[in-house]
């Protein structure tokens, strides 16, 4: 069983920060892709940030040179540090990895969500 675990968010003033934690915990084998979607009421879950295995990041256009995207990869944990930020960064965020697990099966994982708020 994989389990992704956040922590981070709340509520801060536009062009405030914040930062979220992500840890895959579980019986793991490997860790691929690790990153960050978001979902503001009334609109389709979006891209935040993602980063390979191998320290590759892509990020979404509206978040590039505000938000950075790091991993440890020996404790399996992501996080996403976000700079500057727009009341239009208001949305639940959900962690997502693909893990291999012990049994060498691959999926997609997803984190609870937690809410983050910019007011103006």
């Amino acid at each position: 069983q994989v389990q992704l675990v956040e922590s981070g968010g709340g509520l801060v003033q536009a062009g405030g920060s914040l930062r979220l934690s992500c840890a895959a915990t579980g019986s793991i084998f490997s860790v691929n892709v690790m990153g960050w979607y978001r979902q503001a009421p009334g609109k389709q879950r979006e891209l935040v940030a993602a980063i390979s295995s191998g320290g590759t990041t892509n990020y979404g256009d509206s978040v590039k040179g505000r938000f950075t995207i790091s991993r440890d990869s020996a404790k399996n944990t992501v996080t996403l540090q976000m700079n500057s930020l727009k009341p239009e960064d208001t949305a639940v965020y959900y962690c997502h990895a693909v893990v291999s697990s012990q049994g060498y099966v691959t999926g997609d994982y997803w984190g609870q969500g937690t809410q983050v708020t910019v007011s103006s």
